[in-house]
Protein backbone atom coordinates (compact mmCIF):
# COMPACT_ATOMS: atom_id res chain seq x y z
CA UNK A 1 0.00 0.00 0.00
CA UNK A 2 3.02 2.45 0.45
CA UNK A 3 3.46 2.81 -3.50
CA UNK A 4 -0.31 3.98 -3.72
CA UNK A 5 -1.56 7.39 -3.52
CA UNK A 6 -5.22 9.53 -4.13
CA UNK A 7 -5.91 10.49 -7.42
CA UNK A 8 -6.87 14.02 -6.54
CA UNK A 9 -3.76 16.00 -6.59
CA UNK A 10 -2.12 14.05 -9.53
CA UNK A 11 -5.22 15.19 -11.57
CA UNK A 12 -5.33 18.45 -10.38
CA UNK A 13 -1.32 19.18 -10.83
CA UNK A 14 -2.02 17.54 -14.23
CA UNK A 15 -5.00 19.80 -15.12
CA UNK A 16 -2.83 22.67 -14.40
CA UNK A 17 -0.33 21.72 -16.74
CA UNK A 18 -2.90 21.06 -19.83
CA UNK A 19 -4.66 24.45 -19.12
CA UNK A 20 -1.43 26.46 -18.91
CA UNK A 21 -0.10 24.70 -22.16
CA UNK A 22 -3.28 25.34 -24.01
CA UNK A 23 -3.03 29.24 -22.82
CA UNK A 24 0.51 29.38 -24.58
CA UNK A 25 -0.64 27.99 -27.63
CA UNK A 26 -2.16 31.78 -28.18
CA UNK A 27 0.09 33.61 -27.79
CA UNK A 28 2.46 32.43 -31.15
CA UNK A 29 -0.68 33.67 -32.79
CA UNK A 30 -0.06 37.87 -34.02
CA UNK A 31 0.33 40.07 -37.09
CA UNK A 32 3.64 41.63 -37.96
CA UNK A 33 3.29 45.26 -37.35
CA UNK A 34 5.07 45.78 -40.60
CA UNK A 35 2.05 44.20 -42.44
CA UNK A 36 -0.60 46.67 -40.46
CA UNK A 37 -1.40 48.95 -43.34
CA UNK A 38 -2.57 45.43 -45.53
CA UNK A 39 -4.15 44.30 -42.61
CA UNK A 40 -7.11 42.40 -44.52
CA UNK A 41 -4.64 40.18 -46.42
CA UNK A 42 -1.89 39.65 -43.13
CA UNK A 43 -4.64 38.28 -41.17
CA UNK A 44 -5.35 35.88 -43.62
CA UNK A 45 -1.76 35.06 -44.51
CA UNK A 46 -1.41 34.25 -41.04
CA UNK A 47 -3.49 30.29 -41.39
CA UNK A 48 -0.30 28.39 -40.38
CA UNK A 49 -0.68 29.81 -37.19
CA UNK A 50 -3.91 28.99 -37.03
CA UNK A 51 -3.30 25.92 -37.95
CA UNK A 52 -0.76 24.37 -35.89
CA UNK A 53 -2.74 26.75 -33.05
CA UNK A 54 -6.63 24.58 -33.73
CA UNK A 55 -4.47 21.23 -34.10
CA UNK A 56 -2.62 21.73 -30.36
CA UNK A 57 -5.36 22.93 -28.55
CA UNK A 58 -7.91 20.28 -30.14
CA UNK A 59 -4.95 17.73 -29.53
CA UNK A 60 -4.43 18.86 -25.72
CA UNK A 61 -8.32 19.06 -25.45
CA UNK A 62 -8.70 15.10 -26.36
CA UNK A 63 -5.66 14.22 -24.48
CA UNK A 64 -7.16 16.23 -21.12
CA UNK A 65 -10.21 14.03 -22.08
CA UNK A 66 -8.65 10.62 -22.79
CA UNK A 67 -6.70 11.96 -18.90
CA UNK A 68 -10.00 11.87 -17.57
CA UNK A 69 -11.32 9.62 -18.58
CA UNK A 70 -8.71 7.27 -17.20
CA UNK A 71 -8.44 9.13 -13.40
CA UNK A 72 -11.79 8.54 -13.13
CA UNK A 73 -11.78 4.93 -13.48
CA UNK A 74 -9.06 4.76 -10.77
CA UNK A 75 -9.06 4.93 -7.12
CA UNK A 76 -5.54 4.70 -6.68
CA UNK A 77 -2.30 5.39 -8.87
CA UNK A 78 0.73 3.94 -7.68
CA UNK A 79 4.39 4.83 -8.82
CA UNK A 80 5.02 3.51 -11.78
CA UNK A 81 1.43 5.51 -12.89
CA UNK A 82 2.96 9.14 -11.33
CA UNK A 83 5.83 8.97 -13.21
CA UNK A 84 4.89 8.05 -16.41
CA UNK A 85 2.10 10.90 -15.54
CA UNK A 86 5.10 13.13 -15.25
CA UNK A 87 6.78 12.15 -18.38
CA UNK A 88 3.53 12.86 -20.05
CA UNK A 89 3.02 16.58 -18.56
CA UNK A 90 6.72 17.19 -19.81
CA UNK A 91 5.72 16.32 -23.31
CA UNK A 92 2.34 18.20 -23.58
CA UNK A 93 4.41 21.41 -22.04
CA UNK A 94 6.70 21.06 -24.74
CA UNK A 95 4.00 21.03 -27.84
CA UNK A 96 4.33 24.95 -27.65
CA UNK A 97 7.57 25.31 -28.95
CA UNK A 98 7.06 22.61 -31.96
CA UNK A 99 3.46 24.71 -32.84
CA UNK A 100 5.11 27.68 -32.89
CA UNK A 101 7.96 26.31 -35.08
CA UNK A 102 5.45 24.64 -37.86
CA UNK A 103 3.35 28.03 -37.28
CA UNK A 104 6.32 30.16 -38.27
CA UNK A 105 7.83 27.93 -41.80
CA UNK A 106 4.45 26.01 -42.77
CA UNK A 107 4.74 28.33 -45.84
CA UNK A 108 8.52 27.78 -46.28
CA UNK A 109 9.37 24.68 -48.58
CA UNK A 110 13.07 24.70 -47.30
CA UNK A 111 12.51 24.34 -43.65
CA UNK A 112 8.91 23.23 -43.50
CA UNK A 113 9.42 19.40 -43.48
CA UNK A 114 11.49 19.80 -40.45
CA UNK A 115 9.39 21.80 -38.45
CA UNK A 116 6.47 19.08 -39.12
CA UNK A 117 8.28 16.03 -38.32
CA UNK A 118 9.64 17.53 -35.31
CA UNK A 119 5.85 18.49 -34.04
CA UNK A 120 4.48 15.04 -35.27
CA UNK A 121 7.04 13.12 -33.60
CA UNK A 122 6.08 15.46 -30.17
CA UNK A 123 2.43 14.18 -31.00
CA UNK A 124 3.26 10.24 -31.12
CA UNK A 125 5.26 10.72 -28.15
CA UNK A 126 2.11 11.77 -26.25
CA UNK A 127 0.13 9.29 -27.83
CA UNK A 128 2.76 6.51 -27.40
CA UNK A 129 2.86 7.63 -23.33
CA UNK A 130 -0.96 8.13 -22.88
CA UNK A 131 -1.97 4.64 -24.34
CA UNK A 132 1.07 3.22 -21.65
CA UNK A 133 -0.68 4.27 -18.46
CA UNK A 134 -4.13 2.72 -19.85
CA UNK A 135 -1.95 -0.61 -20.16
CA UNK A 136 -0.19 0.19 -16.63
CA UNK A 137 -3.26 0.88 -14.99
CA UNK A 138 -5.05 -2.41 -16.81
CA UNK A 139 -2.36 -4.06 -15.39
CA UNK A 140 -2.92 -2.52 -12.41
CA UNK A 141 -6.61 -3.96 -11.00
CA UNK A 142 -6.58 -3.08 -7.61
CA UNK A 143 -5.93 0.73 -8.75
CA UNK A 144 -8.80 0.55 -10.39
CA UNK A 145 -12.38 2.22 -9.30
CA UNK A 146 -15.33 -0.51 -7.91
CA UNK A 147 -17.61 -1.77 -11.01
CA UNK A 148 -14.36 -0.96 -13.37
CA UNK A 149 -12.93 -4.04 -14.88
CA UNK A 150 -9.85 -4.64 -16.28
CA UNK A 151 -11.57 -5.34 -19.49
CA UNK A 152 -13.28 -1.93 -19.46
CA UNK A 153 -9.67 -0.25 -19.02
CA UNK A 154 -8.49 -2.48 -22.06
CA UNK A 155 -11.17 -1.71 -24.40
CA UNK A 156 -10.95 1.59 -23.49
CA UNK A 157 -7.35 1.92 -24.65
CA UNK A 158 -8.16 -0.01 -27.96
CA UNK A 159 -10.03 3.20 -29.00
CA UNK A 160 -6.83 5.82 -28.04
CA UNK A 161 -4.28 3.18 -29.34
CA UNK A 162 -4.90 3.45 -33.08
CA UNK A 163 -4.00 7.14 -33.11
CA UNK A 164 -0.49 6.31 -32.52
CA UNK A 165 0.19 4.16 -35.83
CA UNK A 166 -1.81 6.94 -37.58
CA UNK A 167 0.51 9.60 -36.43
CA UNK A 168 3.20 7.25 -38.15
CA UNK A 169 1.48 7.19 -41.56
CA UNK A 170 1.38 11.11 -40.92
CA UNK A 171 5.17 11.18 -40.25
CA UNK A 172 5.64 9.08 -42.88
CA UNK A 173 3.32 11.39 -44.76
CA UNK A 174 5.32 14.47 -43.65
CA UNK A 175 8.13 13.32 -46.02
CA UNK A 176 7.05 13.85 -49.20
CA UNK A 177 4.17 16.65 -48.49
CA UNK A 178 4.50 18.70 -44.90
CA UNK A 179 1.75 20.80 -45.44
CA UNK A 180 -0.89 17.61 -46.50
CA UNK A 181 1.09 16.04 -42.97
CA UNK A 182 -0.18 19.45 -40.75
CA UNK A 183 -3.73 18.59 -42.04
CA UNK A 184 -3.64 15.28 -40.91
CA UNK A 185 -2.45 16.09 -37.45
CA UNK A 186 -5.67 17.87 -37.44
CA UNK A 187 -8.29 15.40 -38.71
CA UNK A 188 -5.80 12.66 -35.78
CA UNK A 189 -6.66 15.50 -33.12
CA UNK A 190 -10.80 15.63 -33.68
CA UNK A 191 -10.68 11.77 -33.74
CA UNK A 192 -8.82 11.83 -30.26
CA UNK A 193 -11.65 14.36 -29.23
CA UNK A 194 -14.00 11.62 -30.47
CA UNK A 195 -12.87 8.80 -28.81
CA UNK A 196 -12.93 9.92 -25.20
CA UNK A 197 -15.46 8.36 -23.17
CA UNK A 198 -16.85 9.15 -19.81
CA UNK A 199 -17.46 6.52 -17.08
CA UNK A 200 -20.77 4.91 -16.45
CA UNK A 201 -23.15 6.05 -13.57
CA UNK A 202 -23.66 3.52 -10.56
CA UNK A 203 -27.16 2.59 -9.54
CA UNK A 204 -25.48 4.22 -5.93
CA UNK A 205 -24.19 7.38 -7.35
CA UNK A 206 -27.45 8.01 -9.64
CA UNK A 207 -29.50 7.59 -6.39
CA UNK A 208 -27.43 10.42 -5.24
CA UNK A 209 -27.86 12.40 -7.60
CA UNK A 210 -31.25 11.97 -7.88
CA UNK A 211 -31.70 12.64 -4.42
CA UNK A 212 -29.93 15.55 -4.60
Amino acid sequence: MRDRWDTARTEAFSDGVFAIAVTLLVLDINVPSSELDHLSSAILQEWPAYLAYVTSFMTIGGLWLVHHGLFSRLRFVDTRLIRMNLLLLMVVSFLPFPTRLMAEVLKNPESERTAVLVYGANLFVIAALMGLMYRIAAARPELLEQGTSRADVTALANRILPGAPSLVAALALAIFTPRLAAFAYLLIAFLLVLSAHGTNVTASAQQTIDSG
